[in-house]
């Protein structure tokens, strides 16, 4: 690729965001920022507050860092194929429009990872990184993607979804429903968050309580799940569009009670183990779970799938996909590719150009029907 100026291509990270996961956003976006190659890309920021504003600036990602974002500029992506780029309202109020190659958003949790960004990016007909609408809601939506794993016959936890309205009108007769699960420990989570944002690790009947409590404040739906005692947790990153590859396994030992928020961006005291330790069989079966989950909800460009595993049987349970996996300086899923022989700033490169390959694999369907003579 050349390198001169006029043939760059414009990046834009998109980061922050309406998310409980918006701290960690900036974290992800701050690696991969520093590791995109200059000589190849222009890079423009663009942060979401809490709120929603679209901002940018020529600092907009160390602004959001230190939570000051008074001097940045007001900006928008249309959702009219007609008028594309980014549209920058400038001090002296005037419009601008940057020219953008590529989307990437680094935005976890709701409002990112959850379909509504990506059919921004769809209306807008641009190219980006990551999950289409379709693969980014069902990965996202915890208690619909375990049933569309039952459905490709990839093992799960057994699980139930219970509603906010249901908690706030009978907490007790959510709490004696959660009890018949089965046996301690539970584990309540928001079914549209991840970081481990809002879940709770239950061995009583108050723990449950406390858990739907806190886990309602960020979702409307709550799952709640059986656990397995003292697991194994095994990840693996998934790359690719239509003929994906998979990743060497790695093994996460949580420094807490299990992988907590505070446990993986706080305490920095888990240990990850890469390849992880497992038989060339468990290696086996693992990636070829998380491909069959890859395409059951029509991945494409990346994902990092979590597996749990019994200690004592070796039987394996798919957790949850990310199709927005973390991008931080601990994170697994470059982690996990480099070890695999794909350094950090080629795993960009290649997520640029999948997303690219994405985007002309759309422009050849038709949007119109054209009846034959």
């Amino acid at each position: 690729m050349t390198t001169t100026a006029q043939h760059k291509r414009t990046i834009a990270l998109v980061f922050g965001g309406r998310s409980g996961e918006h701290e960690v956003s900036l974290m992800s976006a701050r690696s991969v920022f520093t590791v995109l190659d200059r000589e190849k890309y222009n890079v423009l920021q663009i942060g979401i507050t809490h709120s929603g504003a679209w901002l940018t600036g020529q600092n907009a990602l160390a602004e959001f860092e230190q939570g000051k974002t008074e001097t940045l500029l007001p900006a928008s992506l249309l959702p009219d194929p007609s008028r594309p780029g980014l549209h920058v309202i400038m001090d002296n109020q005037q419009e601008e429009t940057v020219p953008v190659d590529v989307y990437f958003p680094l935005i976890h949790g709701t409002y990112g990872e959850d379909g509504t960004l990506q059919g921004l990016f769809e209306m807008a007909d641009v190219a980006y990184v990551g999950a289409s609408v379709i693969g980014s809601a069902v990965g996202m939506e915890k208690g619909v993607f375990k049933d569309v794993m039952l459905a490709n016959h990839v093992p799960v936890v057994p699980s139930i979804i219970v509603l906010r309205s249901e908690i706030e009108n009978d907490l007790e007769a959510v709490v004696k429903r959660v009890e018949g699960l089965g046996r301690y420990p539970l584990f309540i989570k928001p079914a549209n968050l991840g970081s481990s944002v809002g879940v709770t690790k239950c061995r009583s009947r108050s723990d449950i309580a406390e858990g739907l409590l806190e886990a309602a404040q960020y979702d409307r739906r709550i799952l709640i799940e059986h656990g397995v005692p003292d697991p194994r947790e095994i990840e693996v990153s998934v790359l690719g569009n239509d003929n994906p590859q998979v990743s060497l396994p790695g093994e996460i030992v949580p420094g807490a009670d299990f992988y907590s928020y505070d446990a993986k961006y706080i305490l920095d005291n888990s240990e990850l183990r890469i390849p992880a330790p497992l038989s060339a069989e468990q290696t086996a079966c693992i990636q070829e779970l998380a491909l069959r989950a890859f395409k059951a909800v029509d991945g494409c460009g990346m994902a990092r799938v979590d597996f749990l595993m019994e200690p004592i049987s070796g039987e394996i349970f798919l957790n949850e996909i990310n199709t927005i996996p973390g991008f931080t300086r601990i994170s697994m899923y470059p982690k996990l590719w480099e070890a695999s022989g794909l350094p950090y700033a080629s795993l960009l490169d290649r997520l640029i150009d999948l997303a690219l390959e994405r985007k002309a694999d759309r422009d050849r369907t038709l949007r119109e029907y054209r009846r034959q003579a």
